[in-house]
């Protein structure tokens, strides 16, 4: 399902710091306009319009701290999966990140929608995630990163993404700098659940708990087949992790 680099090999240090400065106004310039804000964007969400340059660096910490927990959730929204993600994240009063690919979202925008107004963030997962972005042309990167960031947008009402994931952690300096130069913080991860592989329940929890010591991002996926694992693993992991005394969270730098 997506080339994930073995966990956080991947993620690194600056690039190219002064190609950032180049870029905040060559993403402006080149990006559509937005949808209008919207009033149902959550207090978690950037309304459309206030685009801000944020920083480069990839993010993995929490703002709950040491305790906390980043959940995050790619590949969709899918009308079987996502709504199931989404009623168990209710249930345990857990706020996640979804990472929703373009095509995605503009097919679901009713889903999008929801995702917003229960305080979720959105992440701009490419328009078609191709996890070989790190190798093709800066073109094709800015049309994949700017139309799937339109789509989001235009699909939830006016509500931007607020973060930028590489499909399969395919970043380079150059699509790291021009999702900054959008607001986008550029998204990574800590633990890798491979739920996508679906490898069983207990083995997706077992992840969880073993590699959690790595940091506090986890990556799981509400779309791309059958992900009853993911919705059972998570009806799992959620409570434990509380019983832990963890908080759940947003990334943060």
């Amino acid at each position: 399902m997506a080339r994930h680099g073995g966990g956080r090999g991947w993620y690194g240090k600056v690039l190219g710091a002064a190609l950032g400065v180049a870029l905040v106004a060559a993403g402006a310039s080149t990006w559509s306009a937005q949808a209008g804000p919207s009033s149902e964007a959550s207090v978690s969400a950037k309304p459309a319009g206030d685009v801000k340059p944020v920083a480069v660096t990839i993010v993995h910490a929490s703002d709950k701290g040491a305790r906390g927990v980043n959940i995050t959730i790619d590949d969709g929204p899918d009308p079987v999966w996502t709504p199931q993600v989404l009623d168990v994240l209710r249930e345990y009063g857990v706020k996640a990140t979804f990472c929703m690919v373009g095509t995605q979202a503009q097919a679901h925008p009713d889903l999008v929608k929801k995702v917003v107004a229960a305080g979720h963030r959105l992440c701009d997962h490419s328009v078609s995630h191709d996890t070989t972005m790190d190798k093709n042309s800066q073109a094709y990167q800015s049309k994949q990163i700017l139309d799937a960031e339109r789509m989001i947008t235009e699909a939830s009402g006016g509500v931007r993404p607020m973060y930028y994931r590489a499909p399969g952690g395919a970043f380079t300096p150059y699509s790291r700098t021009l999702a900054a130069s959008r607001g986008m913080r550029p998204l990574g991860w800590n633990v890798d659940t491979k739920d996508f592989e679906r490898p069983g329940t207990d083995a997706i929890v077992a992840t969880v708990e073993r590699e959690l010591p790595n940091g506090p991002t986890l990556l799981f996926h509400d779309a791309g087949g059958d992900r009853t694992q993911t919705v059972e693993a998570l009806r799992l992991i959620l409570p434990r992790l509380k019983e832990q005394g963890h908080s759940f969270g947003f990334p943060v730098h």
